[in-house]
């Protein structure tokens, strides 16, 4: 099983306000698109549910909710109640990847149960007021590359790039 991380983060490490995304970014939103295409994404309920109705599940995915809910029900979706729960019952996944896409407390949970291989962030070069934030790691257990360089311009109001973090 691999299992992967995909976040795109401000220059204060934040992620959301109000259980919304702050940016309009095409080509972050294709990449998240193609990057996660043909996987299992792995979200948390309120993530879950800032994705508008007409997006959700996402297509060409399998999605995954993850909620302490026990009744909860999710159209075409896979409900977990914990991380460790989904995680093992994905650890025989050859074909693949499982992507945690979010919230910030699944992301802490992911990070903190060490079980993350690669960490693809968006790093926009903007600063949003954000109320939910990425957790802090380690960097020197990283390896990085760079994989994508988007400049401001018309369709975005903010420039960014993609960074690669590859487990030593």
């Amino acid at each position: 099983m691999k299992t992967s991380l995909i976040v795109a983060m401000d220059i204060d490490r934040g992620i959301g306000k109000n259980n919304d995304l702050m940016w309009h970014l095409p080509s972050d939103m294709r990449f998240f698109k193609e990057t996660t295409s043909g996987h299992v994404v792995v979200m948390g309920r309120k993530n879950y549910e800032s994705i508008p109705e007409k997006y959700r599940p996402l297509p060409n995915r399998e999605n995954v909710v993850l909620t302490r809910n026990q009744s909860y029900v999710a159209d075409d979706c896979t409900i977990f109640h914990s991380l460790e729960e989904c995680l093992n019952y994905y650890e025989s996944e050859e074909e693949r990847t499982i992507f945690i896409i979010g919230g910030g407390e699944i992301y802490r949970q992911a990070l903190e149960m060490d079980v993350i291989d690669e960490m693809y962030i968006s790093h926009v070069n903007h600063s949003y007021g954000a109320d939910t934030f990425f957790p802090e790691f380690d960097l020197k257990k990283w390896t990085v590359e760079s994989i994508l360089e988007q400049p401001k311009d018309d369709r975005h109001k903010a420039s960014f790039s993609v960074m690669r973090y590859s487990k030593k």
